[in-house]
């Protein structure tokens, strides 16, 4: 084995050494290498990089001095895992000036109640639930938040979804990040209590996939938007023309990315991103989630998207079989050292890191992995999904809701 990668590597460094025709065979063995050593860097590097930024904290920040009032908005939308827990938090937090503005299209939801019945039990927490629909896009998720941000008392505005578990320094964690710089600040979800093998897949998928990419291009000053937690400074965004401009993609994170790069800001990712609890989890849960996603990728970020069919394991995988082969390495030794290598990287990250890690995260992984190509598949032929109860269709100008 040691004798074939150095063939190769003599191959690569210097292809007249041993003399040998440069044929298509000789170029396949080359690229194939130079494609292995490009995508083991770029996963290597990603999970050092991601590592270092999501060690959990020892103790709670303290608000800064003088902390500025901070307003969070918290769309509700029905009753699922964990929910009383993740919108009690949003009481809880060691933050000196805050008002909570809970957002509901319809005063029966079972979520309005839970938020009215968790006001009563915090009386001294100035916190309102505001009630009705005004359409302003195509995203019921945008049109909900509206009145929130319409009647919101601060400068600061966070939207945080209703399944976000909010650690008590929420606040200054995220106010840590706003740099001169900054012109939003956001957390990737991570999952957190699956309490099943589908959900330990939405782990793989949320924890060591999207959330380490979305680091990484944080870390190299390319952040990207995400909806589950998103901090504005209300002038900004005011300035770049309202939160009516959030409708203008297919997500209200994409367009949030948009706005803030066309203003030359950035957009900045929490250190250790915050949890959301999954609890039991089907295959098809999984599956639309991630299909919804990868559509909306699609279409708001083509070029980065592209690329995605080359993510996970699968291709160096089939990569280093066919340099195996052409260089008659021990085939069934050498995948099993890659793979023990790649994905025993991935499960490090997740014990540094804080993350659930048990005996099925390997096979989560893995299955997430083998879920990757046909995904991004179905990101091209499908142009439709439903989301909480709304048929939605993806069009040119961004989304709309047919019903």
């Amino acid at each position: 084995m040691t004798r074939g990668f150095t063939i190769l590597l003599r191959h690569v460094i210097s292809p007249s050494w041993p003399p040998v025709t440069v044929d298509g065979m000789t170029a396949a063995i080359a690229a194939a290498a130079l494609f292995l050593a490009f995508t083991g860097a770029v996963h290597f590097g990603s999970i050092v990089v991601a590592m270092l930024r999501c060690r959990p904290a020892r103790e709670s920040l303290t608000p800064p001095l003088h902390a500025p009032a901070v307003t969070i908005v918290r769309p509700v939308c029905g009753l699922e895992n964990f929910i009383e827990e993740t919108l009690r938090s949003s009481f809880l937090l060691d933050y000196p000036r805050f008002e909570i503005l809970f957002c509901s299209a319809r005063a029966d939801d079972p979520a309005a109640l839970l938020a009215q019945r968790l006001m009563a039990d915090y009386p001294w927490i100035d916190a309102r639930l505001l009630v009705g629909n005004e359409r302003i896009s195509g995203n019921p998720k945008l049109n909900n938040m509206f009145k929130g941000w319409r009647e919101a008392s601060h400068d600061f505005v966070v939207f945080a979804d209703s399944n976000v578990l909010m650690p008590r320094d929420y606040v200054q964690r995220l106010l840590a990040q706003f740099d001169k710089d900054a012109g939003l600040v956001c957390s990737p979800p991570v999952g957190s209590r699956p309490h099943n093998l589908w959900a330990e897949v939405e782990c793989a998928f949320l924890n060591g996939y999207q959330a380490r990419w979305q680091i990484l291009a944080d870390t190299m000053g390319l952040g990207f938007a995400q909806g589950k937690t998103m901090m504005w400074r209300r002038r900004d965004l005011e300035q770049a023309g309202g939160i009516r401009r959030l409708g203008e993609e297919a997500a209200e994170d994409a367009a949030s990315t948009k706005v803030v790069r066309e203003a030359d800001r950035k957009v900045r990712i929490v250190d250790a991103p915050f949890p959301q609890p999954l609890g039991r989890r089907a295959l098809a849960d999984v599956w639309k989630r991630q299909a919804r996603w990868a559509q909306l990728r699609r279409a708001s970020f083509l070029s980065f998207f592209l690329p995605e069919i080359l993510s996970g394991a699968l291709p160096p995988l089939f990569t280093l079989a066919f340099l195996s082969i052409a260089l008659d390495l021990p085939l069934a030794a050498t995948l099993a050292l890659f793979t023990a290598l790649w994905y025993g990287a991935e499960m490090l990250l997740a014990y540094n890191a804080g993350w659930p890690l048990s005996s099925r995260s390997l096979l989560a992984a893995m299955l997430r992995d083998l879920m990757i190509p046909p995904l991004w598949a179905m990101a091209w032929s499908d142009a439709g999904f439903v989301w909480r109860g709304n048929v939605m269709t993806l069009e040119d100008d961004g989304v709309e809701a047919v019903r």
